[in-house]
């Protein structure tokens, strides 16, 4: 279908570019690397298309590949931070050093930005799972039963993710709310 014809994958990827890059950067909250794991993702799509077997719709399998190049992303940024995080820790002549919180997302306004940080940092701190389908219904705008199709899961599971998630925001905001 699209491996080896130029016109189909352009089609796809203009298709499903916007897509792609904001669920990707809900989970990465940084433009420069939601381009870089975009990219990937397409690569992965144009790479696997002989794989897809057409039981979902290609947009569900898009999700489901954003998703992952994401959280894989995320981990290997984590490993390499953890690896770092020591020389990071001090400067050339030993000063120490504080590294600002690096979030950017297009659709938040700068007055926002450091509340949108707050969030944002709350919601990495979910499990996993939690974590993605919070980010598809409330980022991505996805129904529930579209977050069950690309999840791969019951929406009965889901709506019990999304409502852990939700105790869990809560429970996390309320702590740095009360601590003001």
């Amino acid at each position: 279908m699209l491996k080896g014809n130029q016109i189909a994958f352009k089609t796809v990827v203009d298709t499903y570019k916007k897509m792609v890059y904001n669920t990707v950067l809900g989970f990465v909250q940084n433009l420069h690397d939601a381009e870089d794991v975009t990219q990937d993702v397409f690569i992965k799509v144009y790479e696997n298309i002989g794989r897809f077997k057409g039981q979902s719709k290609l947009s569900t399998w898009i999700y489901r590949i954003s998703i992952r190049q994401a959280t894989d992303f995320l981990r290997y940024k984590s490993r390499k931070k953890r690896a770092g995080f020591l020389s990071s820790l001090f400067g050339d002549n030993n000063e120490l050093l504080h590294e600002p919180v690096d979030f950017a997302h297009p659709g938040i306004l700068a007055e926002n930005k450091e509340q949108a940080a707050i969030l944002f940092s709350a919601i990495n701190k979910l499990p996993e799972n939690q974590k993605t389908a919070f980010i598809l219904q409330k980022v991505q705008d996805l129904s529930q039963q579209k977050i069950a199709e690309v999840m791969e899961l019951k929406e009965g599971a889901v709506e019990s993710l999304l409502m852990r998630a939700k105790v869990n925001l809560k429970k996390s905001l309320s702590t740095y709310y009360s601590s003001l």
